[in-house]
């Protein structure tokens, strides 16, 4: 029996990927996979701000990469965007200002494609977010998991694309967000009639603690595969 604390690492199948862009670059990334079984729904990650810290390991997205294989039968792709860099390694370019990144999107989604994962769902956290609203809205996704949406740098029109296209836009506010909180977000997402907006009491931006994670990673669960929802405290295995 494993008590799942914060830097508990599940067992998983894990794979160092690289990513081929439109445009030529390699991103590097991982691939973590159930051991066991095959999943039943895919979590295409994209970093916070790397210009600000972000990259592949920031803490939520690398727990649901040590979690969620196993706890919720989830393939979990992360990868850095172009100029980014990690333990994993350096994305070739440089920042794009999240404009060049839509390759970045492209290649991700088109690699899980290639890998036959299943119901595929864009997850971003701050800037990602950006990038998931972005350019998600004609990919071969279920859906997006928004995670402290800033709205920084989506525009009015390029919410109003994802209006009733047929998939779900979730997005978890914290009470406490540096950037949008949850009154001003119900006023910005209101170009999205379906949006499935989630406040969270007394949580921040960054999601720091367990307690913020674990809500967090069981609000992904609950959307990709709400038979393993709510997670356990503890893993048997």
């Amino acid at each position: 029996m494993i008590e799942i604390r914060s830097g508990v690492e599940l067992p998983a199948i894990r794979e160092n990927i690289s990513l081929q862009t439109s445009d030529g670059l390699t991103l590097v990334g991982e691939l973590a996979l159930p051991v066991s079984v095959k999943p039943v729904a895919t979590l295409v990650t994209l970093h916070p701000l790397p210009t600000a810290g972000g990259f592949m390991d920031s803490h939520i997205l690398r727990k649901a990469a040590n979690r969620l294989p196993a706890l919720a039968d989830l393939a979990v792709l992360r990868f850095n965007t172009r100029g980014t860099e990690s333990p994993r390694g350096k994305s070739e370019g440089s920042f794009g200002e999240g404009v060049t990144e839509q390759h970045d999107v492209e290649a991700a989604v088109r690699f899980a494609e290639s890998r036959g994962l299943p119901y595929i769902w864009l997850v971003g956290w701050s800037f990602g977010t950006e990038l998931a609203l972005k350019y998600g809205s004609d990919k071969n996704v279920i859906g997006v998991i928004l995670l402290s949406p800033p709205l920084h740098r989506t525009t009015e029109e390029e919410l109003a694309v994802w209006a009733n296209n047929g998939k779900r836009v979730i997005a978890l506010v914290p009470e406490l967000d540096d950037y949008l909180k949850p009154k001003e977000a119900e006023l910005r997402f209101k170009p999205i009639p379906q949006i499935e907006l989630i406040p969270v009491d007394e949580a921040k931006h960054l999601w720091v603690g367990e307690t913020a994670t674990k809500r967090v990673l069981n609000e992904i669960v609950k959307a990709a595969n709400p038979a393993a929802y709510p997670l356990p405290d503890a893993f048997e295995g």
